[in-house]
């Protein structure tokens, strides 16, 4: 199949300026891991010289259109200075300034916490007041605190016995994320005697069954294994429930969780505060005023008139790369950076399983994580990146929402998300705190370059990158005999083929990212084949039912194609 013509860069992102560097530049180390016993010898022919072309920066992303905000009471408390050498991070307002229990300050004083980000500072006085709050804020801006501290003020206020049962329900999309939350609560309880579990898919649940039983005042938990307790553990008081924070509420509704949701809070009591938070709004707020909170919920709008979507700290920039030269490159990059901490995005649990496989024999040392993974694995490589210094993830979105993974020099997007909220999300992982630097890149095929015109009415600002084909590594021939000669990874690459191509027919933008379109001659190189594996890409085209990504695992589900106003603003209306 031929590939789309497309003109040029800035005729794709309607004339804006560009930035070209030469990508394989950005940062070299010639050292490979010590101790690593190579299984396969891959000869490189890397030119290591180079010069990087002019920095003219690309033009700033394009407005957003004006939110309705009818029907909500907005927090318009803008003034709450800058704290000095902060990089507009931190706000002047101090955690002492929420008039926070000693116990709490305690906590904060461990955690060597002092001065609250701008989410912090305008949501915890309104939750501290009882106040239903709905707050939209950018990945990595403190918005677990934001929600935490209130919480455990109120658990303090209302004296709360554990015989009382269950205060306060946070509920969150992904186990990882819930495990992250799961250890800043018990970082912020180090001086409460309050009682608090995790309740996540992949655990024993006859164990959380009985810590229920006991009586826990503050719940962490995902949504199915939150459902599976509310309606089958007989112990679990619910009833006196005063408190509920939803997290991350877009990613729930996308990743499938919308009936569960809905049950959940048929089974929760009504006069609760409820909290309601996320990194995006994928939903514009005339639906989210749908809500029904107890009462008139406070609107908490911590971007709306930031510049950029994206953390000031990120260097973003965009390669144009034909399928053929795509795992080349990523190669290379890899081979430059392997004392950095990186993060490479794919689309599916098959492209990260394969990825992964070939890297590691080829003596590229890589983590993964996807959905498909058991919980036990999932969790003990998530702790092994975080922990690491310098160290490879290879990822589906699993790990895009949320996680706070300390330090990561490089995200790497090696499969174009499905939206531009997407992007958002994958490049928060890096340039999180204070002064916090990152460097963010795009993988893109010459006729995929239509998605840098949604990015930039997204407000995410790139650059674009070169990469000199004398710089690749000369391994497109070895790595097609390996494909061939090994068993299993030849059946990985079949799979993660077979996986991308999916993918690909389940975009949401089909006009760019058109499966019709693809030379799957090219894109089987990509995953070390020198011909095509047999993949029917009209019976994909033309069915019925629409192939939609599975919540961050990459996997796929098929299902009609939901209503548009099956949202969450519909699920949370009483």
């Amino acid at each position: 199949m031929r590939r789309k013509k497309v003109k040029s860069a800035e005729d794709a992102v309607g004339g804006v300026s560009r930035k070209r560097k030469h990508v394989v530049d950005v940062e070299q180390n010639e050292n490979s891991v010590d101790g690593t016993e190579k299984r396969v010898k891959i000869d490189e022919d890397v030119d290591v010289e180079g010069e990087s072309l002019d920095d003219e920066a690309l033009s700033g992303a394009g407005d957003v259109e004006e939110q309705d905000k009818n029907g909500l009471e907005i927090d318009d408390n803008l003034d709450l200075g800058s704290k000095e050498g902060g990089n507009g991070y931190l706000t002047a307002r101090s955690f002492g300034d929420a008039a926070l229990s000693e116990k709490t300050m305690n906590a904060l004083a461990d955690m060597k916490l002092e001065f609250m980000t701008e989410v912090q500072a305008r949501v915890i006085p309104h939750a501290l007041a009882g106040r239903d709050v709905l707050a939209a804020a950018r990945t990595g801006s403190g918005k677990t605190l934001a929600f935490l501290l209130p919480l455990l003020e109120l658990l303090d206020a209302s004296k709360w016995k554990t015989r009382n049962g269950t205060a306060a329900i946070i509920i969150t999309p992904t186990r990882e994320l819930a495990l992250q939350i799961h250890g800043v609560v018990r970082e912020l309880c180090k001086y409460h005697s309050h009682t608090f579990a995790l309740l996540m898919g992949g655990s024993n649940r006859r164990m959380e069954a009985e810590r229920l039983a006991k009586g826990c005042a503050l719940v962490v938990a995902t949504p199915g294994r939150l459902l599976d307790h509310l309606q089958n553990t007989p112990h679990f008081v619910f009833n006196n429930l005063l408190s509920l924070v939803i997290d991350e509420a877009d990613r729930i509704l996308e990743i499938g969780f919308e009936e569960d949701l809905r049950q959940i809070l048929k089974l929760l009591p009504s006069t609760r505060q409820t909290s309601l938070f996320s990194a995006t709004q994928t939903t514009k707020v005339q639906d989210l005023i749908r809500v029904s909170f107890r009462g008139k919920p406070v609107y908490v709008g911590v971007d709306d008139s930031k510049t950029t979507a994206t953390a000031v700290g990120i260097e973003q920039g965009y390669v144009i790369v034909p399928s053929e030269r795509r795992f080349q490159l990523l190669f290379t990059f890899l081979k430059r950076n392997l004392r950095k901490k990186t993060i490479v995005f794919m689309s599916s649990c098959n492209a990260v399983k394969f990825y992964a496989e070939l890297l590691n024999f080829i003596d590229i040392p890589v983590l993964s994580l996807h959905g498909k993974q058991k919980q036990q694995k999932r969790t003990a490589t998530f702790f092994e990146f975080c922990a690491a210094k310098s160290a490879i993830l290879i990822c589906t979105d699993v790990a895009a929402r949320g996680l706070d993974i300390p330090a990561v020099d490089w995200i790497v997007q090696y499969d174009p998300p499905d939206e531009p909220k997407e992007y958002i999300h994958r490049v928060g992982r890096t340039a999180r705190g204070v002064n916090a630097k990152g460097h963010a890149l795009l993988f893109l095929l010459p006729s995929e370059l239509g998605f840098l015109k949604y990015l930039k009415e997204a407000k995410v600002p790139l650059s674009e990158y070169e990469f000199p084909e004398s710089k690749l590594a000369k391994i497109q021939t070895q790595l097609e005999r390996v494909i061939e000669k090994n068993y299993y990874l030849n059946r990985s690459a079949k799979d993660a083929y077979r996986s991308y191509i999916m993918s690909y027919a389940s975009h949401s933008l089909k006009h760019i990212f058109d499966v019709q379109q693809l030379d799957l001659v090219s894109v089987a190189k990509s995953f070390c084949f020198s011909t095509p594996p047999n993949v029917n890409i009209a019976a994909l085209a033309k069915t019925n039912l629409k192939l939609t990504k599975r919540g961050g695992g990459g996997g796929f589900n098929q299902h009609k194609a939901p209503h548009k106003n099956d949202r969450l603003a519909m699920m949370l209306r009483k």
